[in-house]
C-alpha cells in the first residue's frame, strides 16, 4: 500500500511574495493576513524578476519562486496567472501580462482581447482565469497548486476594482464583473482564492 506523502509545512514568521505586480501582491497579502504572517514583496527588497520561460502557469510560478527564494534566503510564494479565452484557443494565457505591453496597460490588453474576439466572428465569450501558486523554501522544497474560475467576457469593461482583465470578466452565477465586485467578495471566489485554499489546507496546518 502506498502511503500519502505529507506536504511540506510552512512555519515561518515571514514570506516573500515573488511578484512586482502591486495588484497581485495586495491580494496575496490580504489572503495571508489571517495567518499573522509578514508578507514582503519582491519589489520591497529590490529583487530582480527572472525571465519567465515556462510553457505553463505552474512552470512560470516555479521559476519565479525558486529565483526569489535563492535571492532572499527564506520561503517564497509566487503566483503566475492569466486569462484564457475559449474562442482564442486559450490565449492570452501565460502571455496575459505581455498583451498589456511594456507599460502593463491592461486597458490596451482588454481592447486587444475584444478585437481578437471580433475577428473570430463567433458569439462565444467563454473564458476562465487560472492561478498557479508555488511555495518554495531556500533548501529547494516546493509545493504547487492551481485554481480556476470560469465566466464570460463583456464589452465595454465595467468597474474600477481589481486589476488586469477584471473589468471585462463576469464570473459564473453573477451579473457583475470582478472589476465591480468589492475585494472581499472577489477574494472569496477568485482563481487565486481557490488556489490559496489548497495551499492553506496543505501547508499551513500549524496556523489552524
Amino acid at each position: 500500500m502506498t502511503l500519502p506523502v505529507e506536504q511540506h509545512q510552512f512555519t515561518d514568521e515571514k514570506i516573500l511574495v515573488a511578484s512586482h505586480n502591486p495588484g497581485k501582491v495586495r491580494e496575496i497579502q490580504d489572503l495571508l493576513r489571517p495567518f499573522d504572517v509578514v508578507a514582503i514583496s519582491a519589489a520591497e527588497l529590490g529583487l530582480e524578476a527572472p525571465e519567465e520561460t515556462g510553457r505553463t502557469f505552474t512552470e512560470n510560478a516555479l521559476i519565479k519562486a525558486y529565483a526569489a527564494a535563492k535571492q532572499c534566503g527564506f520561503a517564497s510564494l509566487s503566483d503566475d496567472s492569466g486569462l484564457c479565452v475559449e474562442a482564442l484557443d486559450g490565449e492570452p494565457g501565460i502571455h496575459s501580462a505581455r498583451w498589456a505591453g511594456a507599460e502593463r496597460d491592461f486597458n490596451l490588453a482588454m481592447a486587444k482581447v475584444h478585437a481578437e474576439l471580433e475577428k473570430t466572428g463567433t458569439d462565444n465569450r467563454r473564458a476562465y482565469f487560472v492561478c498557479a501558486l508555488c511555495l518554495v523554501w531556500p533548501e529547494g522544497k516546493a509545493e504547487t497548486f492551481e485554481g480556476r474560475v470560469y465566466g464570460t467576457l463583456i464589452w465595454p469593461p465595467r468597474g474600477d476594482n481589481g486589476f488586469g482583465y477584471d473589468p471585462m470578466f463576469v464570473p459564473e452565477g453573477h451579473h457583475i464583473t470582478f472589476g465591480e465586485m468589492e475585494p472581499d467578495k472577489k477574494h472569496a471566489m477568485s482563481h487565486r482564492a481557490r488556489a490559496f485554499e489548497q495551499l492553506i489546507d496543505a501547508c499551513f496546518k500549524e496556523f489552524k
